[in-house]
């Protein structure tokens, strides 16, 4: 599978200079549709471990780090564990989580395409209940959001005076996930609805603002 989102991440961390540290995959990867706590494994997933045991995009900047999974440490599995006992009760419907750093990135499997690919969604459990935001339509598509924020990020005159950050992913980046068709398609259908059963207001209005701004 080609990864045009992976690679364009990969180009913009090395192009402006934001750091990036990688490793490479296991012997035997994660495999598209095998089972993780009873769930199957996303295609697109599948394919970055194919090329990545590990990695953490932007170091200097705002960081995420995908979870390890390589021949010295299944990371992955250990926290999809975790989360099924702590969280899928609250979510209301599992989930696989594959990264994160302050926040946490999932996929959702019940919500796949007729290719397999499942959607991306952002988790906020600063306040324990998970605050679930749509942000995009398969993994791909996010790491494609994630390098035009980056570049947003570093045009902005704060960042080239001090290197201070005044926006943050998702929440600063309505026009960039509004790109990706499918993700409002489902936004609208309501398809998100359910796992966004204890966010606010503010979170209504953003994701609002995401679907309108295809309009």
């Amino acid at each position: 599978m080609t990864l045009p989102g992976l690679e364009r991440l990969v180009e913009v961390c090395q192009r402006l200079n934001l750091g990036l540290e990688t490793s490479p995959p296991a012997r035997e990867p994660m495999k598209a549709g095998s089972l993780l706590e009873g769930l199957p494994f996303d295609p697109v997933l599948a394919s970055v471990y194919a090329r990545l045991g590990h990695a953490i995009f932007a170091t200097e900047v705002r960081s995420w780090t995908l979870t390890r999974y390589d021949d010295q440490e299944q990371r992955l599995e250990e926290n999809n564990e975790w989360w099924r006992e702590n969280y899928w009760e609250m979510l209301g419907e599992p989930v696989i989580i594959f990264g994160g750093s302050t926040f946490t990135y999932a996929t959702v499997p019940s919500l796949a395409d007729a290719w397999g690919r499942q959607p991306v969604v952002h988790i906020d459990v600063y306040e324990y209940e998970p605050k679930v935001s749509p942000v995009a339509s398969n993994v791909d598509r996010f790491f494609d959001s994630y390098s035009r924020y980056l570049e947003a990020v570093v045009a902005e005159p704060s960042y080239q005076e001090s290197g201070e950050v005044e926006f943050t992913f998702p929440w600063g980046s309505t026009e960039i996930l509004a790109r990706d068709e499918r993700l409002v398609e489902l936004m609208r259908a309501g398809r998100f609805d359910s796992l966004m059963k204890h966010v606010d207001e503010t979170t209504w209005r953003w994701a609002a603002k995401v679907m309108g701004a295809r309009e």
